[in-house]
């Protein structure tokens, strides 16, 4: 059962993480009729950032808990922060030229886009996996007493 109630808590996650991300595809094409397809990019960009910031800040797990979640809150803030002016960055340079212009044109730059993004993360960070140490140690019980650890 404890096997469960994890992979229950991943999936929630996991479909969260899923959602926000459809929630942006919808709001984009809702306001702006056009499919944004570097939208799961810069995600994924916004990502990298609050890795670069909780590396940047030390955070590890040695961090007083009092600290752990004021430098959370401070890598969520900056990760937000520099992913809105990214994106806006994007939306200036190949997408606001192009409004108006025949359908093709803003689909095409939003391919291109997607993949100049993949490959920046790719150069700057790249290619091999970067385990990260976890910040939480030890686990937590969820209904002891009941078959849960």
């Amino acid at each position: 059962m404890e096997y469960f109630t994890q992979q229950l808590i991943n999936g929630v996650t996991l479909g969260s993480i899923y959602g926000l991300i459809a929630i942006g595809y919808t709001m984009v094409y809702g306001i702006i009729g056009m499919i944004n397809f570097a939208h799961g990019d810069i995600f994924m960009v916004g990502s990298f950032i609050g890795l670069i910031a909780l590396v940047v800040l030390g955070v590890s797990a040695a961090t007083p808990f009092f600290l752990l979640i004021l430098a959370l809150l401070l890598v969520i803030a900056i990760a937000m922060s520099l992913t809105a002016v990214w994106g806006w960055t994007v939306e200036r340079i190949a997408y606001r030229p192009l409004r108006g212009s025949f359908r093709l044109a803003p689909l095409i730059t939003a391919i291109g886009m997607s993949i100049t993004l993949q490959n920046f993360v790719q150069i700057s960070q790249g290619a091999r996996v970067k385990p990260v140490q976890p910040i939480i140690t030890g686990g937590y019980a969820l209904m002891e007493g009941n078959g849960f650890a």
